[in-house]
């Protein structure tokens, strides 16, 4: 499990696979490893996989009590693959990495092969209220000790004791005030685009995932049925089919991309 200093952090990652690089960021309160546990194995066969943790989390230190800003986390992916020597990827994000990669992608749109999206949306409800709920630690312990122990073992060894408890209303505070992306923003983003969502999200809509596709340049929106925001895990057959099908038909988009891309870079 290496690490990678970037700016002012020493970033943990996992790597793992051959091919294309893929950079994959994870949800809140969790680590890559987690998020995309059931994608790994199939996706390593065709790309070679970055895992970043983000500030806060996992291995990456950063005390929360120093501030948390979404902004910050598309800084710190910038950092991320210029450390790496990636001129241009593949890019996808789950919930609080899907808004990262939709920031990045709004930054530096040249430096992105493809882009996937799951779980996100543009509109501050219900977003707001449901993080809000969802990540108050005093309720975390009370219902749901499971992942009070998950969010401790992730965390801890590197961030401190009961770091997580900070982190959650570090994370629920910026998504109450960060700024939104309008869809003038959106179509600044050139690369083909899957947008994904469950039928059931509370935190994302339908309605409001679908509204993110259509005002990109080349967006596509899957939506998984019977499934609430964590599509990846409630429906992984289903997820790990979008995705493939996705990465065949933009394969060569993509190659056309990573060639402009290899161009400019010299």
């Amino acid at each position: 499990m290496p690490t990678i200093r970037a700016y002012d952090l020493d970033i943990g990652y996992d790597v793992v696979g051959a091919g294309p690089p893929l950079v994959m960021l994870h949800g809140a309160g969790t680590s890559g490893a987690k998020t995309f546990e059931v994608q790994i194995p199939p996706l390593a066969t065709a790309f070679r996989l970055y895992l970043p943790d983000a500030r806060g989390h996992g291995r990456t230190r950063w005390d929360v009590a120093d501030g948390f800003q979404a902004a910050w986390l598309v800084d710190d992916v910038l950092a991320f693959v210029d450390a790496l020597d990636l001129a241009t990827f593949h890019l996808a994000g789950y919930s609080m990495g899907a808004v990262t990669a939709l920031g990045f992608a709004v930054r530096a749109p040249e430096r992105l092969r493809t882009l996937v999206t799951i779980g996100v949306t543009t509109e501050r409800e219900p977003r707001t209220s449901v993080a809000r709920r969802v990540m108050d630690p005093a309720r975390v312990l009370r219902e749901e000790p499971a992942w009070a122990l998950d969010l401790a073992q992730t965390h801890d060894p590197v961030q401190g004791r009961d770091a997580w408890q900070r982190l959650l209303p570090a994370i629920a505070a910026d998504v109450a005030s960060q700024p939104l992306l309008t869809p003038a923003d959106l179509r600044a983003i050139t690369g083909p685009t899957l947008v994904a969502c469950g039928d059931h999200d509370p935190l994302v809509p339908v309605g409001q995932a679908w509204d993110v596709a259509r005002h990109l340049r080349d967006g596509r929106l899957f939506v998984a049925p019977d499934s609430g925001h964590d599509v990846l895990h409630e429906r992984p057959e289903l997820a790990n089919e979008a995705l493939r099908g996705f990465y065949r038909s933009t394969e060569p988009i993509s190659r056309a991309r990573a060639n402009a891309g290899s161009e400019v870079s010299r």
